[in-house]
């Protein structure tokens, strides 16, 4: 049995949780996430607890029982708390400014970058820090929003310029040497 498959997941009461067939909706204070489940595995809500069961020990039964328990527990966090992930822009005239939703990014090329976010993502922009803020209710969503905006520019590794995550250490390289 799947250690992560088979422990329930808790519904606060501020979220609120509806399965109609293999359709899964989950609603709170800072949004709403939809999911359709695979047709192997069985949700049961139970009191306040959600638990996930499998029809058989195939390799992909076990593999979808413990991953279909993550995607509903991220549903559940992201409703009630929500995710977000941090960038840091790093270099001389590096900067980004934020025109209603769309952010604009200056990052040393001849063009400035237009990023529209997709729907259910929130960019804030911390001007004089140079942070930008990923967040949302979608777990996976946040992550690739951030990862396509960090890939805008990536950190070179000898001056360290570009755009990293908050909490990201780039190792910079030492480099030529007179001689």
């Amino acid at each position: 049995m799947s250690r992560i498959g088979k422990s329930p997941v808790a519904i606060p009461d501020k979220a609120k949780f509806a399965l109609t067939g293999s359709h899964v909706s989950v609603s709170g204070p800072k949004g709403a996430i939809e999911w359709e489940v695979p047709s192997e595995i069985t949700v049961n809500v139970d009191g306040g607890h959600v638990l996930v069961s499998r029809s058989s020990d195939l390799k992909r039964h076990r593999a979808l029982h413990g991953l279909t328990r993550a995607l509903i527990a991220n549903m559940v966090e992201g409703v009630t708390t929500g995710f977000k992930k941090q960038l840091k822009i790093i270099g001389v005239g590096f900067r980004a400014e934020l025109k209603g939703r769309v952010m604009i990014f200056y990052l040393g090329y001849s063009h400035p970058i237009v990023f529209n976010p997709p729907d259910g993502i929130k960019l804030e922009l911390d001007p004089k820090e140079n942070i930008v803020t990923v967040s949302g209710v979608d777990k996976g969503l946040v992550g690739a929003t951030a990862a396509k905006i960090r890939s805008l520019r990536k950190p070179e590794p000898y001056k360290g310029k570009g755009i990293r995550y908050v909490d990201e250490h780039v190792t910079i390289k030492a480099g030529k040497t007179a001689g």
